[in-house]
């Protein structure tokens, strides 16, 4: 092939390669830390919450997950994992409350504890999905999920809380949180939500990956067609630079 063809191709592979090593590597630092995702943010709202086990302690498989609910949320039910057992931890309440249908509630569950059948290779990941309804007075608070990580040898305990003026991103083992967001607020697809919780006055950023993968994949396809363009004047200034073949002309004799 021509190098002057190659040239606007090698061009093109390089920004797309580029793309996809920037969304691949925004998607691992964000999954560094056992962490939480949810469907939803509105307070009062039925969410599933999936919290993310990315690795061991230190090269240490994982035998178990202990995932603490914060108060206000009293009713949570598992997904099966086949993978593990699990129980939930039941806690009486200090003051009876009331459900959404009106009915009085004087326990909680406050732990779920999956218990590995198998453990868990160090370099392995493992999701764990819960169903629950998020408070209604949450709206404008930030819900801290305390999670002890147990391994064959040693442990990580996920349960710190950032202090006023601190972030998750400050410290070393951060408990998974959720940001809670008022039910008329529908924009829940912000690149970064600041949230001051009203309980310790902390301001937590919470981070939407998808402008970041939106925005590699226009990267990617910005270098494609800034490559076909540049193929496209190489070949049609080929074109032009070749002589014209002369015309030939027959002639008939009678």
């Amino acid at each position: 092939m021509n190098p002057r063809t190659m040239r606007p191709l090698l061009i093109a592979g390089a920004a797309s390669l580029g793309a996809l090593t920037l969304m691949f590597t925004g998607e691992h630092a964000a999954r560094a830390h056992v962490d939480v995702t949810s469907t939803t943010a509105e307070a009062g709202s039925q969410a599933l919450l999936t919290f993310n086990v990315p690795h061991g302690c230190n090269g240490s498989a994982t035998t178990k997950l202990s995932l603490r609910m914060p108060d206000g949320i009293n009713t949570v039910i598992p997904t099966v994992n086949s993978n593990w057992t699990i129980e939930k931890v039941i806690e009486n309440l200090a003051t009876p409350q009331k459900d959404s249908k009106g009915a009085e509630i004087t326990q909680r569950i406050a732990k779920i504890d999956y218990t590995a059948k198998t453990p868990l290779p160090a370099d392995y990941r493992d999701t764990f999905t819960l169903s629950l309804r998020l408070p209604e007075t949450a709206a404008g608070t930030t819900l801290y999920f305390p999670t002890i990580q147990t391994c064959e040898k040693g442990d990580n305990a996920w349960a710190e809380i950032p202090a006023a003026g601190q972030t998750s991103h400050d410290l070393k083992l951060p408990a998974p949180a959720i940001s809670v967001i008022s039910p008329s607020n529908k924009n829940t697809h912000t690149q970064t939500t600041h949230t001051t919780d009203k309980a310790q006055g902390n301001t937590v950023n919470s981070v939407d990956q998808t402008p970041l993968v939106v925005s590699s994949l226009a990267v990617g396809a910005l270098g494609l067609i800034v490559g076909s363009i540049a193929l496209l004047r190489t070949r049609t200034q080929r074109r032009i630079s070749q002589p014209t073949p002369p015309t030939s002309t027959t002639s008939s004799i009678e």
